[in-house]
């Protein structure tokens, strides 16, 4: 059973919230200014300064604020608000730490200066994850407007989530009390376009893999060895190409790969949009198999990375060795582990002329499948409908993963958890011009306040 807000509290709500447009800006600029990467040299002054600024903000609303530094060295920012007897708790989650901006040359503008072009903003972390921050202070602050809500509130906001959120997972298992809630609103996805009201409800797990062929001491002058001595490089393009079939779909010895997705479709023209996939180069997979099916319902791997000889340094020689990186992704209803296990024994099967295999696997984590209708959930697909001007709130799948998610499950297996946020596809996070669109800010603010209004009643 839901509970809906009405028309006028979702007028005044984002009315409040649209208000406050240049106040998000500002914050926003403030977060995007800190080149915010965990555990990256150079980066350990600005990662830290984010996170003090999130303690003066969440210390500005009110909240009661502490932070926790963690084992792998990030710290973890907490506000809480104490629940009215008998109210239930609500965790709100985020993180201000980035991925590296890469070569500043690939921007059109600074990466670190929040720069407004055609109604979007632009600047590293504007989306993924800072975008989705200030939306939670907007939202905030749209509730205390109304008059608060007696909801007990976590607000949690980590520094390391794109390097793995070991530490915050670490400070989950040693006092999960600091996490405790009935519903848990996960502001780290998006929608499936701007304007389309989105829950995602179910997130891909993986691993990473990296593999290594060595067939030679040491390379040997090609117009003398070459053509009889076994080319590494040759050899790990066998071996990766085995990974595909003459589709493209993505195979693994012992592993069903054919995996149909049950929920809303994901259409053809929208991902070939979304991925920005050049004219006349095919979707993978036959006409039979659905881009849903694909990207959420079945495994994947991604040639991440392929080391060899750089072709500005190349010289007439026969290669002794190669190395790709892989990034393997599971649907929910696989394990993680005996995934990455199998594929490990494909690619051992695969390698030819005998040539050296190693195969190092880490970063195992389980895919996550969450249920949305219960109660709380129920009645944020409500909200978000009511803030879009919708009857319908999209549900979709992803196929990202966010550790956190499964840790939480595993914690507090009756707490209802969302996925949801503000980086629909235009968002491109993690690419050079990561960008958002303020309206989508507004909107989800707009429905959060909403939820924590009507949750709160």
């Amino acid at each position: 059973m839901s509970l809906s807000p009405n028309a006028s509290d979702i007028n005044r709500l984002h009315d409040h919230v649209e208000g406050q447009r240049d106040r998000i800006f500002a914050d926003l600029a403030a977060l995007v200014s800190f080149n915010s990467v965990h555990a990256e040299p150079g980066c350990e002054a600005d990662n830290a300064a984010a996170a003090t600024w999130v303690e003066g903000a969440l210390t500005e609303l009110g909240l009661t604020v502490h932070t926790h530094p963690t084992v792998d060295g990030s710290t973890a920012v907490i506000g809480r608000q104490e629940p009215a007897e008998g109210m239930p708790t609500v965790l709100l989650y985020s993180h201000y730490d980035v991925v590296p901006a890469g070569d500043p040359a690939r921007w059109t503008a600074d990466p670190f200066t929040l720069t407004e072009r055609e109604g979007r903003w632009y600047g590293r972390g504007a989306a993924d994850c800072k975008g989705n921050l200030a939306m939670h202070l907007a939202a905030l602050r749209a509730v205390e407007a109304a008059g608060g809500t007696g909801l007990g509130l976590i607000v949690l906001v980590e520094g390391s989530e794109e390097r793995g959120g070991a530490g915050l997972e670490a400070l989950l298992a040693d006092d999960p009390e600091l996490f405790r809630a009935d519903a848990i609103l996960i502001a780290d996805s998006g929608n499936v376009a701007v304007g389309v009201p989105t829950l995602t409800t179910m997130l891909r797990g993986g691993a990473q893999l990296t593999v290594t062929v060595d067939t030679l001491r040491a390379p040997q002058h090609s117009g003398l060895f070459g053509g009889a001595a076994p080319d590494a490089v040759a050899a790990l393009v066998r071996i990766l190409d085995s990974l595909r079939d003459e589709h493209g779909r993505t195979v693994i010895d012992g592993v069903d790969c054919t995996g149909t997705w049950v929920g809303e479709p994901y259409d053809r023209a929208d991902f070939r949009r979304d991925a920005g996939i050049l004219d006349g180069v095919e979707i993978m997979g036959t006409d039979a198999d659905e881009a849903a099916d694909m990207v959420w319902a079945r495994p994947a791997v991604t040639i991440t990375g392929f080391t060899s000889t750089p072709v500005a340094e190349a010289v007439n020689a026969v290669p002794a060795t190669a190395a790709a990186q892989l990034n393997l992704r599971v649907p929910p209803g696989m394990d993680a582990a005996d995934v990455a296990k199998r594929l490990e024994g494909h690619l051992k099967a695969h390698t030819p002329w005998g040539a050296r295999l190693t195969v190092e696997t880490g970063d195992v984590n389980n895919p996550f499948a969450t249920d949305i209708s219960g109660p709380a959930l129920a009645t944020l697909r409500d909200c978000l409908a009511a803030a879009y001007g919708t009857e319908h709130t999209t549900t979709v799948g992803s196929g990202g993963s966010i550790p956190l998610t499964l840790a939480l499950r595993e914690q507090f297996p009756d707490a209802e958890i969302a996925l949801f946020g503000v980086e629909e596809p235009q968002t491109t996070i993690h690419s050079p011009d990561e960008s958002v669109s303020p309206e989508e800010i507004v909107r989800i603010a707009t429905a959060e306040a909403a939820f924590l209004q009507v949750w709160g009643r």
